[in-house]
């Protein structure tokens, strides 16, 4: 039949089988369901304020001041003119507000339901504060409006050696889930290739099947084929994810780094995959029963976690952090790590080609490792096969 026609063989019965099977369904649609509820809460937060502050009376006048000075402190504080001071505590009381502002303006009176909130707090004491010296200026004959813009416009000048990367919450929130997506895509279809080995090894299937081909064709074709489910999967949540996200407005960025995204997405699902899974069907030939596929493929699972707990630990406080840039390089970890740095943005060219380009040149060497193992220990079956008598065996 040829080299590559006993893998194109495998390959489709693996298409087959695993698009028609339930596990693969209910997987897909759960997944889909967590994507656009990522989207739909994206939005929710994006749109709303860290506290709602009713103003009534003079106190309405503090609306403005209060806004302004809770962005100096990286807040979002929305306000609401009520009626009158009654209205405005029926509101507090059933939640529709977060506090209300009442008094003269001269200072700061606050309604609240049971306690302040800090956040809240904290700008409202930093309005406090600037109310004190306005009047303070005023009594000694100064004009606050003069001294308040003199004191706006008095800031630091930063001269930075290398220009810092704006990264914005969407982003942020993009490389979470591309992160999320390849991890859990590695682990679950990794993992399907190891149970598919210890399957036909258990079995017996394996003995007829290698009766007509080559050990490193079945793994191949068997890795190819799961391969491509997994990709059928990548590109639907994709698709529906950016789709959703424009859709609903939660996703501002351009169509072209929306798209970009999963592109990086898809390119590093395929690198991690091939890598990974014809490491998980070596070790997966080393057992002969389901029950020790996960001990016999923990090593390789180790490296994966890793990558993706660093990443989804680390990246999204401190996308720029030092160890993450260097961990998404090294091979073992950049399929988890560099998809969420490149979804983040500000990644050098230099760093996204040097990872793509050691993948790439591993993926031969992990080949003839793992069709060595494959070789010697899928034909062996009782007790565990260990590693190095798998590698030393004729």
């Amino acid at each position: 039949m040829g080299t590559w026609a006993p893998m194109w063989l495998v390959a489709s019965r693996e298409i087959t089988t695993r698009l028609r099977s339930k596990a693969y369904i209910v997987s897909t649609v759960v997944l889909l369901v967590l994507i656009v509820a990522s989207v739909v809460v994206m939005k929710l937060i994006s749109g709303g304020s860290d506290a709602t502050v009713g103003v009534t009376g003079p106190a309405s006048s503090l609306a403005a001041p209060l806004e302004a000075t809770a962005k100096t402190i990286d807040q979002n504080v929305a306000t609401k003119q009520v009626p009158d001071e009654a209205a405005g505590r029926q509101q507090v009381a059933d939640g529709s507000l977060d506090a209300l502002l009442v008094g003269d303006g001269t200072r700061i009176e606050v309604v609240v339901k049971k306690d302040l909130d800090g956040k809240l707090r904290n700008a409202l004491n930093v309005l406090s504060s600037q109310l004190a010296l306005n009047q303070q200026i005023t009594d000694l004959g100064g004009d606050p409006a003069q001294v308040g813009a003199a004191v706006a416009n008095a800031k630091v000048e930063v001269r930075p050696l290398e220009q810092p990367y704006d990264y914005s919450g969407q982003q942020l929130a993009l490389g979470a889930i591309a992160g999320i997506l390849v991890y859990l895509s590695l682990l679950l279809n990794g993992q399907s290739v190891a149970q598919g080995v210890v399957e036909e090894k258990s079995s017996r299937v394996v003995e007829l099947l290698l009766s007509t081909i080559r050990p490193w064709q079945l793994m191949t074709g068997k890795v190819l084929g799961i391969g491509a489910v997994g990709l059928m999967q990548m590109l639907v949540i994709g698709v529906v994810g950016i789709v959703a996200g424009l859709a609903t407005g939660a996703l501002t960025i351009s169509i072209s780094a929306a798209v970009g995204t999963v592109v990086w997405l898809i390119v590093w699902f395929l690198l991690g995959f091939l890598m990974y899974s014809i490491v998980f069907a070596a070790l997966g030939a080393l057992v002969s029963r389901q029950e020790d596929v996960g001990g016999a493929v923990s090593p390789a699972l180790m490296f994966i976690i890793a990558g993706y707990v660093v990443g989804i630990s680390v990246l999204p406080s401190d996308p720029g952090n030092s160890l993450a840039e260097v961990l998404s390089i090294i091979p073992v970890f950049s399929p988890t790590l560099m998809p969420m740095r490149l979804a983040m943005g500000g990644v050098p060219v230099w760093e996204a080609v040097l990872s793509l380009a050691l993948v790439v040149a591993i993926i031969p060497v992990l080949v003839w490792l793992a069709a060595r193992i494959y070789r010697n220990a899928v034909m062996r079956t009782g007790a565990k096969v260990k590693l190095r008598e798998a590698l030393r065996a004729a």
